[in-house]
C-alpha cells in the first residue's frame, strides 16, 4: 500500500491532493474522506492509501492515517 503526505485539504469542500513518497502528487476527493471514515485530514500528515485511477486522474481511496 503506497504512503504519502497531505499537501493541501479543503474542510469545507473536502478534497485536496496528497505528495507520494516518489514525489508524484494524487487527488484527494470527498469519497476519498468520507469513504475511509475520517473527517478531516492535516497538511503534512502522513497516509497509506489505495491508488486508483478515475477518469485519466490519479486518486487515493482507503486512506489510513499513519501512526508512529
Amino acid at each position: 500500500m503506497p504512503q504519502g503526505t497531505i499537501k493541501d485539504f479543503e474542510v469545507e469542500e473536502r478534497t485536496g491532493s496528497l505528495l507520494m513518497d516518489d514525489r508524484t502528487e494524487v487527488a484527494i476527493d470527498a469519497v476519498s474522506v468520507e469513504g475511509s471514515g475520517l473527517r478531516t485530514l492535516r497538511i503534512g500528515q502522513r497516509v497509506r492509501f489505495d491508488l486508483v485511477d478515475e477518469a485519466g486522474r490519479k486518486v487515493a481511496r482507503n486512506l489510513q492515517i499513519v501512526t508512529l
